[in-house]
């Protein structure tokens, strides 16, 4: 049996279906005084959002890309798929409802996981037979 997703006490659809006020008083106080004081930063992505949904609304996969790092994942992103800049390339990232009240910095991470190999190129003739393991 699937747990059905529960913020706060209010299930996915009643959050998709509050407005913003109803929203800020559910979420942390950090949370809540970024998406208050960052309204005019929000509405370029916001009409992006909206019209994104309006288009996976006819059937049509749209993924939006932002830079936008430090916007908060609201509910009525739920369900849609997002690009967003970690520096170097765009990583994509379909938003769930564990997402909300995140970042969407938090998402994409900026440092990738460093393989050392062998010596490389400039390397010292001696380097080369010591053994890796």
């Amino acid at each position: 049996m699937a747990r059905k997703f529960v913020y706060r006490g209010k299930s996915i659809e009643e959050l998709s279906n509050m407005t913003l006020d109803e929203l800020t008083p559910l979420l942390t106080s950090r949370t809540r005084r970024t998406v208050m004081r960052a309204a005019a930063k929000y509405k370029q992505l916001l009409t992006k959002v909206r019209k994104a949904r309006k288009l996976k609304l006819d059937g049509k996969d749209v993924t939006i890309r932002t830079q936008s790092r430090e916007a908060v994942i609201l509910p009525e992103w739920v369900g849609l798929k997002f690009g967003i800049h970690n520096g170097k390339e765009f990583k994509n990232v379909a938003i769930t409802p564990e997402m909300v009240g995140y970042r969407l910095g938090d998402l994409a991470h900026t440092t990738g996981r460093v393989l050392h190999s062998g010596p490389g190129v400039g390397a010292t003739r001696g380097s080369k037979f010591i053994p890796l393991k």
